[in-house]
């Protein structure tokens, strides 16, 4: 496997905190991975550390073949999680400022500034200065800015924190985009539900330690939560006959219709057949297991406090609030 990052034992402390814990990482290249866990879990730490703006304490760290990714900077695009673009100047001149910073020939620099405005709706935007854009505007320009050059690794740390559904979508749109083109893709997020559309692959990081590291279809086959979404055609329709089939624990009412918890075991294919022809369904689905719900799994597994897992759904719920509200 040709590797783009690979991290080894790696422990990064600041005073008594231990940010990062024995973090093993090996990312391939031309991978798409998400980096998720909830605000202070070390993801920016680590992100950090991958970008040789930090140092561990112990560990090795590789980034594209080299021991430092600042041997490869020119082939690297970096989005920090504190945003910071030169205010004054103007937006094609400050894209063309990066751009000439990261190697691009002047003579490719004045077509590929345009495309990339008129890529993400920023066309007339050019000449304005950075300080007259939005706060969604600039965030466009500086991912613009971390991909001018076409590197061969792109990390994002939240790139879609603040972003409208519009934005967050064409941006999304941006980054696979760039991992269609071969670059390899690390971004991380506390809002996992965006790790879900974008990545193959995700890293759960919780208190600095990593608590999963699969692809996603693993994490849906492993973490299965044995739960079929129903909702009938007929909306008056008598269910009892669904309740009663051989497989069916639990019958629940949700916004839509109803969820149908399976005995472990169960066989969701045969299960579906038998309702279809109980009750004629509008819609019949197997439920796929939530990222977050897979990470409260894991990080509940792990601890005997309760409140310690009340207060990790309540900052994740108000993740997926706050982002949900923009």
């Amino acid at each position: 496997m040709d590797v783009a990052i690979e991290l080894k034992n790696v422990t990064k402390t600041f005073g008594n905190t231990i940010a990062v814990r024995d973090l093993n990482l090996t990312i391939p290249r031309g991978g798409i991975y998400g980096f998720i866990g909830p605000n202070g879990a070390g993801k920016t730490t680590t992100i950090r550390l991958i970008m040789s703006i930090l140092f561990p304490d112990s560990g090795d760290i590789s980034v594209l073949g080299y021991r430092s990714a600042l041997e490869a900077k020119n082939r690297i695009g970096y989005l920090p999680e504190e945003r910071g673009v030169y205010r004054k100047m103007g937006v094609g001149e400050f894209l063309k400022f990066m751009g000439r910073l990261k190697g691009v020939h002047s003579s490719d620099l004045n077509e590929r500034v345009r495309a990339l405005l008129n890529r993400v709706g920023l066309a007339h935007a050019e000449r304005k200065k950075c300080e007259e854009l939005s706060k969604g505007m600039l965030q466009k320009v500086q991912i613009l800015a971390a991909t001018i050059h076409k590197p061969e690794l792109l990390i994002l740390d939240e790139p879609f924190s603040g972003l409208d559904p519009v934005s967050t979508k064409l941006l999304r749109d941006l980054v696979l985009e760039e991992n269609s083109r071969g670059a390899t893709i690390l971004f991380s997020t506390h809002v996992m539900s965006q790790a879900e559309e974008i990545c193959e692959h995700v890293i759960m990081i919780h208190q600095g330690k990593k608590v999963l590291d699969e692809n996603m279809a693993s994490i849906r086959r492993q973490f299965d939560p044995r739960i079929i979404e129903f909702e009938p055609l007929d909306p008056e329709a008598k269910i009892e006959a669904v309740s009663r089939l051989p497989g069916v624990e639990q019958v629940s009412r949700n916004e839509s219709g109803f969820e149908l918890l399976l005995v472990e075991g169960t066989e969701p294919a045969a299960i579906m057949h038998s309702i279809i022809d109980s009750v004629m369904p509008a819609r019949l689905e197997v439920s796929r297991p939530r990222l977050e719900d897979v990470f409260i799994r894991l990080v509940s597994a792990a601890t005997d406090s309760a409140e310690e897992r009340r207060r990790l759904k309540e900052n994740l719920a108000q993740a997926d609030a706050k982002e949900a509200s923009v």
